[in-house]
């Protein structure tokens, strides 16, 4: 069956349990820029899954929704291009501002750099 929303962030694109969370914190993989820090490993599935992790050292409650905002549709819009299979962990680099264009271009770079890291390439 198709999915009416093709765009849409569904539940099955989370991650949202503690041992999925240290799944991936335990695969080491990890690329950064000056704006967020990914983490990743591979999952098995069909789809590229995110959990957000901004802790309380970001700010106060309406900057750390705001980050999550901006990075769960930055996501949403950009996972059709993003590479697939992958569980992916992000959180903001400390002391970075969050900008939708800033994020918008630094974490499918990052997505990238760890599917080639994951699949064994070099470069």
């Amino acid at each position: 069956m198709c999915d009416p929303h093709p765009r849409r962030y569904r539940p099955a694109d989370r991650i949202r349990h503690q041992a999925e969370f240290d799944r991936v914190f335990q695969a080491r993989f990890y690329a950064a820029d000056s704006v967020l820090v990914v983490q990743a490993c591979a999952n098995r599935l069909a789809r590229t899954r995110l959990g957000l992790s901004i802790s309380r050292r970001v700010g106060n409650a309406v900057l750390r929704n705001r980050w999550k905002r901006l990075i769960r549709e930055v996501f949403r819009l950009h996972r059709t291009t993003l590479p697939t299979g992958l569980d992916l962990v992000v959180r903001p680099r400390r002391g970075a501002e969050p900008v939708f264009a800033a994020i918008a271009q630094s974490l499918p770079r990052l997505t990238r750099r760890l599917a080639r890291q994951i699949q064994g390439d070099p470069r």
